[in-house]
């Protein structure tokens, strides 16, 4: 017996909140729930490089590349 390979055609965008397909909610809050504790953190730490370097974030990436390529 073969297998069957149904074809799904790709949705367009926007088209995904009205489309009759089930979605894992629960699961993409809880994606969704992490990256912006990730991005509140990566927030914080730039902050705190500001403060520390007395540079915004163009500055210390400036700094850093002076640094790295020597």
């Amino acid at each position: 017996m073969t297998p069957k390979f149904n074809y799904e055609p790709v949705e367009r965008f926007g088209a995904s909140m009205t489309s009759p397909r089930p979605w894992n909610t629960q699961a993409l809050a809880g994606v969704e729930l992490l990256n912006g504790r990730v991005a509140m953190l990566g927030f914080a730490a730039a902050i705190a490089g500001e403060l520390l370097t007395g540079k915004g974030m163009v500055g210390q990436l400036a700094a850093m590349l002076r640094w790295y390529l020597g």
